[in-house]
């Protein structure tokens, strides 16, 4: 979707934005604040449902319209006043032209009494880019997914059912494709029975199309100037398309109401995982094999945010968008600089292919907010040393060392580590899994999640995932005068970052044949052939090293065989592919039954070299799947990290 910018902005002689674009107000110039209490907030009858949940209930909002923030916030400020403590609240918003900080802080300026939400709001507003982007608020009590991009196909992708729903576009008569019978059809899709709505809206067109969707529509006198509005809820969902076709390998088991998990491997994945559980008030029980946690791929001293993209807006690359963001919001909580244990300091990937610039060239035209193109003088003046060619500049990009987010994730009162716990085997009885360690230590759980990378193999229960071991040795070198100059990653066949506690980090190697986690002198020589690439200057500027004096570290990555994680429950293998066989005759074949799965099993693995911008957003999105709350990914994306996938796919190509 290319149409994807900034929104386009004027200011009133009142100082109130209005939209250039739709020549429309963002909200009424008599009172957008008492406007949104009364047409949202009293409509959708929220203080009394706010205050009728229990600790542990989450609430979820749809709005179509994000804009300037008003009603999410005022939304927020009637949680805070009404829900009692333990209740979550999860909004969801669609937004296709999004104000720039600078723009959002202008307008929520305008309303002193949310100037408190309005900061909070503002502090993680940013690294905003196409598709679902989560952020957490009120130390994870407020979730706000923005659905970045056309509404339409976001709308649809939604995975999860809403308890009340804002149409708050622009005018019907300004943007109509906001109010279009499709779109009403897809708030419709992710709606129970007693979902509620409320809009300012109240022509024929947009009452028809909610009531053809299964809404049961009502007219109230609406506010200020407008003579009508119109609220109701949902009755029922019209019946699904003849052609549709249910994919049980792909729904959601049975929803564990355990409040308790253990979580197997303490690198970024599984404390990311522990983290998005204890934030929704579960208690969980992290357990590492090592002493300490980050001790393998999780270890390296640099992780780089390193974003491999398709200009065709592939399954990866929203899922690289969204864990990129994730990601980069994450990390505001932790100290920034050279010094510190991140930096946004940019990355510049280089056109090093022979194919790579027009490649560049299409992505820089796709995205324009999160990257440009730079020659190589320009990457130079960037860079602080001498570039032979450009790249890509990502310029809020940059470097975070895992370790520390790692920990942060972890320093949760609900989180217990418990280290040095091997675990030899798993086993579940009467629906609790059983974790055994060498030493004899038990832990039980009625959920346990798996993210000790490939060693998930050596159970028998996941044994089936096509998990792949990948050697990484990373090399460190002391700075020199000239090197110290380096302001950001430079990335190609390899990276290498600005000094950072006295060593350049510079690798890393991809070696899939491997015997031990020694390092070598060869993968130290391939590592200096990298740097040589990125910039031949820098490289010159080191002393010819003597490799075998050279500091490395090694570890391993973990990933699969389409480089996307896997990330949710587990099936039992062989009882899918009997249930399922008839897959290897029809692709395309229907099944009534349910998948057979290991209820209370799951996994967040195969991270590969990106699990700097993908481990933290798949923690969140497994702990929305285990809790049974609506997704903060689409469902195409849900399926395309679905651990299933390799089970479905080796049955459709018979290899099964």
């Amino acid at each position: 979707m290319r149409d994807f910018k900034p929104a386009d902005l004027h200011w009133n002689d009142q100082g109130q934005p209005i939209s250039a674009r739709f020549d429309d107000v963002y909200f009424s110039t008599t009172d957008g604040l008492a406007e949104s209490r009364y047409v949202f907030l009293q409509h959708n009858r929220l203080a009394e449902r706010f205050a009728a949940l229990q600790p542990g209930d989450l609430f979820s909002v749809g709005e179509t319209g994000f804009g300037s923030g008003l009603n999410f916030l005022c939304t927020w400020q009637c949680f805070e006043q009404h829900a009692p403590q333990g209740a979550r609240l999860h909004f969801f918003s669609a937004e296709r032209y999004p104000l720039t900080r600078e723009d959002l802080r202008r307008a929520l300026a305008l309303w002193p009494e949310l100037a408190e939400f309005a900061a909070a709001l503002l502090a993680q507003y940013q690294a905003l880019h196409q598709g679902y982007q989560t952020l957490h608020l009120a130390a994870g009590r407020i979730s706000l997914t923005l659905l970045m991009g056309d509404a339409l196909p976001l709308l649809r992708g939604l995975s999860g059912t809403m308890d009340a729903w804002f149409l708050d576009g622009f005018a019907p008569a300004k943007n109509p494709g906001l109010w279009q019978a499709d779109v009403m059809q897809a708030i419709a899709k992710a709606s129970r029975p007693g979902s509620t709505l409320a809009t300012f809206a109240c022509t024929s067109a947009v009452r028809k199309a909610l009531e053809a969707a299964g809404f049961a529509m009502h007219k109230a006198e609406g506010f200020g100037l407008k003579r009508e509005m119109l609220y109701g809820h949902f009755v029922e969902a019209p019946p699904p398309p003849k052609k549709s076709k249910p994919t049980p390998w792909f729904a959601a088991p049975p929803t564990p109401k355990a409040g308790h998990a253990l979580v197997l491997g303490a690198g970024l994945s599984g404390c990311a995982t522990a983290n998005a559980l204890a934030r929704r008030g579960w208690q969980v029980d992290l357990l590492e094999q090592h002493a300490e946690i980050a001790q393998e791929a999780s270890g390296n001293r640099q992780g780089i945010m390193y974003l491999k993209l398709s200009a065709h807006l592939t399954p990866l690359t929203h899922f690289v968008l969204s864990g990129y963001g994730y990601s980069r919001r994450l990390l505001e909580a932790l100290p920034r600089g050279q010094d510190a244990v991140w930096d946004n300091c940019g990355v510049i990937q280089l056109a090093s292919a022979e194919k790579e610039p027009e490649r560049q060239a299409e992505l820089a035209a796709a995205f324009p907010d999160l990257m440009t193109l730079v020659d190589a003088q320009a990457a130079s003046k960037v860079a602080g040393v001498s570039m032979d060619e450009g790249g890509l500049l990502f310029p809020e990009a940059g470097w975070a060392n895992p370790a520390a987010l790692s920990q942060h994730l972890i320093d949760h009162p609900n989180i217990t580590l418990h280290t040095g716990f091997k675990a030899e085997q798993i086993n579940n009885v009467d629906e609790i899994w059983h974790v055994s360690a060498a030493d004899g230590r038990q832990m039980r759980s009625p959920v346990l999640v798996l993210a000790n990378a490939v060693q998930a193999k050596s159970f028998a229960e996941t044994a089936h995932l096509p998990h792949k071991a990948i050697r990484g040795q990373v090399t460190h070198i002391p700075p020199t005068a000239y090197s110290q100059q380096l302001k950001t990653v430079l990335c190609g066949s390899g990276y290498t970052a600005p000094v950072w506690r006295g060593l350049h980090n510079v690798g890393a190697s991809f070696v899939f044949k491997f015997a031990d986690l020694a390092p070598t002198a060869e993968e130290h020589v391939s590592n200096l052939a990298i740097l040589h690439s990125l910039s031949s200057t820098l490289a010159e500027s080191f002393a010819e090293p003597d490799v075998d004096q050279l500091e490395a570290r090694v570890g391993v990555r973990c990933t699969s065989p389409d480089y996307l994680p896997l990330v949710g429950p587990v099936a039992v293998a062989d009882e899918f592919c009997q249930r399922f066989a008839k897959l290897r005759q029809d692709a395309f074949a229907r099944f009534k039954d349910p998948c057979p799965w290991h209820l209370g099993l799951y996994v967040n693995t195969g991270h590969g070299s990106r699990g700097l911008i993908s481990a933290p957003f798949c923690g969140e999105l497994l702990a929305a799947q285990i809790c049974g709350e609506p997704l903060p990914a689409s469902q195409a994306l849900l399926g395309a990290c679905h651990p299933n996938r390799f089970l479905h796919r080796d049955l459709v190509k018979r290899k099964r």
